[in-house]
């Protein structure tokens, strides 16, 4: 990884997200060209290492955000603690030889925004107490970013959002925390990130999202903590898990506001956005994607299966992995498919739900189970089969989500941007 723009900010006393995006504002003005940040969810070993290569391909800086259900201290759905997932990707980057920024961050940390936390329907004082402990896990292992997203309340009734107020006192008191185990360690300046794109907590309007900003910069003075400032905030652009246009006209209205206080606007759920290339257009500093790529990894996987299932038939393969029906199991048994419903499905039935349905809830549920023994096994029969018969395997899936984040890398004006930093 790069060690010598990671000097760089630490030379100016910087985060190395906010030296980043220093730089490409100062490149902006030299050359016209806006630039925005490709953020990928690492929902799999598979995303980390294609991401790595792309980014490498595309000389480009790469960001890594992580959910807390991906990636904690009880190791999360990928089965890796936060030191673990760092070490991960730092380790794949040096077998690489990559040579780009890259940059690893907590993604939407907060209050029950954990499953475990809300399906057991934890205390606040719980919660908060274990996204604490998340974030302090987080400083030790490296990371160089949190997003602070305190914007649920699930001891409220459904129908009363929590107060713009309470999402910001939470904020501070997660920042003042953090920052507080991070100096008392000696641990290197990280940035932080802030806000929700969702509408049951904070940032749908631009009255709120002013407001937002008012109180965050005051309580942060209030608290000795004027040197800290997030330099992301998360904007509601018109995309989320069942949507794929984003809107120019409220990113642009959001990032005049932001840039006012010093930040600039992360859009979340980029999926499969159909107007990617208007982002830098917009102003817009990054974009997170993430379930794209588990959806693109399932089908990645079924294009193999098959292949073996040709090669089965003519008798030059003794045993299918039936990767397909295990998956189709592995989710289904997870139960997470659930957390997705739409108004009409049947969470006790899922095969009352109509197929093209059942098809979207498998391939984007696989995130869940990707690490599960009987789908590592299975994979590792489907790779073996097809590798005997020099069918590279594991290389044609990873080629197919790199070819997926490509047209990000490209959409956001970053090649080549390594160099220029």
């Amino acid at each position: 990884m790069n060690q010598v723009i990671r000097k760089k900010a630490i030379a100016q006393n910087v985060p190395l997200m906010d030296y980043i995006l220093r730089r490409i504002d100062e490149l902006s003005c030299q050359d016209g060209i806006p630039r925005t940040i490709f953020a990928a969810c690492p929902n799999s070993i598979s995303v980390i290492k294609a991401a790595l290569r792309s980014a490498k391909r595309w000389n480009s800086p790469i960001k890594f955000a992580t959910t807390l259900n991906q990636v904690d201290t009880d190791r999360g759905y990928t089965n890796l603690n936060q030191k673990e997932f760092f070490n991960t990707i730092k380790l794949e980057a040096d077998r690489m030889n990559v040579n780009v920024p890259v940059i690893v961050a907590v993604d939407h940390g907060g209050p029950w925004l954990k499953d475990l936390h809300a399906r057991e329907k934890w205390s606040f004082e719980k919660t908060f107490a274990a996204v604490e402990k998340s974030f302090e896990a987080s400083v030790e292992a490296g990371y160089d970013m949190i997003h602070v997203d305190p914007t649920i309340d699930i001891t409220l009734p459904p129908e009363q959002s929590i107060s713009i107020e309470t999402v910001a006192a939470r904020t501070i008191d997660l920042i003042e925390h953090t920052e507080s185990f991070r100096k008392a360690g000696n641990y290197p300046r990280i940035a932080y990130e802030v806000g929700t794109e969702e509408v049951h907590g904070g940032l749908a309007d631009m009255a709120t999202f002013r407001k937002f900003l008012i109180l965050l910069k005051n309580g942060l003075a209030e608290h000795e903590l004027r040197e800290v400032w997030p330099c992301f905030v998360v904007g509601k652009v018109g995309t989320d898990l069942h949507t794929t246009t984003f809107d120019p006209e409220i990113a642009r209205e959001l990032t005049k506001v932001a840039r006012e206080y010093g930040s600039v606007i992360k859009g979340h759920y980029s999926d499969g956005v159909i107007n990617p290339e208007a982002y830098p257009l917009s102003g817009m500093g990054a974009a997170n994607v993430g379930p794209e790529f588990t959806v693109t990894e399932y089908f990645g996987l079924m294009e193999l299966e098959k292949l073996e299932q040709k090669y089965f038939s003519e008798g030059k393969i003794a045993r299918c992995s039936d990767i397909g029906i295990t998956l189709h199991k592995s989710v289904i048994s997870s139960g997470r498919w659930k957390k997705w419903l739409q108004p009409g499905e049947d969470s006790e039935n899922f095969e009352s739900i109509l197929p093209e349905r059942q098809e979207w809830l498998i391939s984007t549920g696989c995130r869940y189970i990707w690490q599960n023994d009987e789908v590592l096994a299975s994979r590792a029969q489907l790779y073996t089969n097809l590798e005997s018969l020099g069918i590279l395997a594991g290389e044609i899936v990873l080629s197919k989500i790199e070819c997926a984040m490509d047209k990000y890398f490209a959409a956001f004006n970053l090649k080549n941007l390594n160099d220029l930093l």
